[in-house]
């Protein structure tokens, strides 16, 4: 039988590892989206304020601000494979504890928040393994963007279906059953998981102290300017961009005067523009040219929140958040695509783990701030705010663009991204 050849927008499933993981990974997320669209609707709808719904959101996210640091050493030395199955495993119970509780009638928010900083925790171990996996899963690096922009269009595929899916079933039976299914979906990314056949995960032994490699790669990712520069770029607009999707409950009740279909609806059209986006990135043959695309990408976000707050119907809410969200998608997922590219091998986690905590540390501190703002000024101004911000980051990007370009083009042609004879030719994009 002749070995399976996908498609060349896809060519990263020809490798079984990252196969198996893409299958197991797809159904948990659309699980994951179900039960972060119940979550904020139980919170809402329990407690009726914006402020609440940006403290669960700080809970959530804020361990991975504090302890990616250090999970990503822990990634670099520890079995990348085993740290995924337990933080799978741990995912699992909690999905399942939140559905016990609300199926007996009986949960509260500080439950709900109790059981969103354990979540964090696990996911601030879970999100840097889970990017640094990837090199472990394709054999061949020249696949390594393509994977990385597939595992883009997994997470965008399951933001479309998964809130559909979370506002009927909140709409018929209760967020309860939401956090089931979600329990439930975790068992197909373990199975998978425990199906890969890997040769060695761990580049050890290690000799030094935990504080010694953190502070190196500390001292990696601040020193050097391209990557300093992208994951600056990348926490203001997860910062001030990001925190609409927390608002999210209360631009569908008290704007768009709906319910939980509404919800549901808003956050499909932000997966489907990112989903958009994915795909656009999965097309690309080549990362040069990425940094253009991450200056374009988060002022086309910023842009498009601005537009999403100063809607008030549903119609143009809906042709406007796929906008913002294939550019919070792109920005994303470029910047990934462009670390795992330059970065040295035996930093990678930590790299990853600085990356994490950029796109998803970052989010709660603007979590928090939003719900304080809009309590006082409103939704809709918080969201412009975020927006601005985010477009002045990109524009600030962009200006400095020849200089990047400057110190990232001889690692290019360090790792054959590049031919030396042809790199000013095609440093162009």
């Amino acid at each position: 039988m002749p070995p399976y050849r996908p498609p060349a927008i896809a060519r990263a499933l020809a490798h079984r590892n990252y196969r198996l993981f893409f299958g197991g990974q797809s159904v948990s997320l659309i699980g994951t989206w179900i039960t972060r669209t119940a979550t904020a609707w139980l919170v809402y709808r329990l407690t009726g304020s914006a402020m609440l719904l940006g403290v669960v959101g700080f809970a959530g996210q804020i361990p991975t601000l504090i302890l990616a640091p250090f999970t990503g050493v822990l990634v670099d030395r520890w079995n990348r494979q085993r740290i995924l199955v337990a933080t799978q495993i741990l995912s699992m119970v909690q999905s399942l504890a939140l559905a016990i509780l609300a199926l007996a009638g009986v949960i509260t928010v500080a439950e709900v928040i109790a059981l969103q900083l354990l979540q964090g925790i696990i996911n601030a171990f879970d999100t840097p393994a889970r990017q640094a996996f990837v090199v472990n899963m394709v054999e061949d690096r020249n696949d390594l963007p393509n994977a990385i922009a597939l595992n883009s269009t997994m997470v965008n595929g399951s933001r479309i279906i998964g809130p559909s899916i979370g506002g009927l079933l909140i709409a018929g039976f209760g967020e309860g059953w939401c956090f089931m299914v979600d329990a439930i979906s975790y068992l197909a990314v373990i199975a998978s998981l425990f199906a890969m056949r890997l040769d060695r995960d761990v580049p050890g032994p290690f000799d030094t102290h935990l504080l010694e490699e953190l502070r190196d790669g500390f001292r990696y990712v601040s020193a050097f300017l391209p990557i300093r520069t992208v994951l600056l770029l990348l926490a203001l607009v997860s910062t001030m961009g990001m925190p609409y999707t927390v608002l999210m409950p209360a631009v569908a009740r008290e704007i768009l005067h709906g319910g939980p279909h509404t919800y549901g609806f808003l956050l499909t059209a932000s997966g489907m523009g990112a989903m958009v986006g994915a795909l656009y990135l999965a097309s690309r043959t080549s990362v040069v040219g990425l940094e253009r695309a991450i200056a374009a990408a988060a002022c086309t976000f910023g842009a498009g929140l601005i537009a999403f707050a100063l809607s008030h119907t549903l119609w143009l809410s809906l042709l406007v958040l796929p906008i913002a969200g294939a550019g919070m998608m792109i920005t994303m997922a470029s910047t990934n695509t462009f670390l795992q590219t330059i970065v040295e091998e035996r930093l990678r986690g930590r790299v990853m783990a600085f990356y994490a905590m950029a796109f998803l540390g970052t989010a709660p501190i603007g979590s928090l701030l939003a719900g304080i703002v809009a309590d006082q000024w409103g939704v809709p101004t918080t969201i412009v705010i975020g927006g601005a911000m985010c477009v002045a980051g990109g524009i600030a990007f962009g200006l400095w663009l020849p200089r990047f370009r400057a110190l990232v083009l001889p690692i290019y042609i360090a790792r054959g991204v590049l031919p030396d004879p042809q790199a000013h030719g095609a440093a162009g994009g």
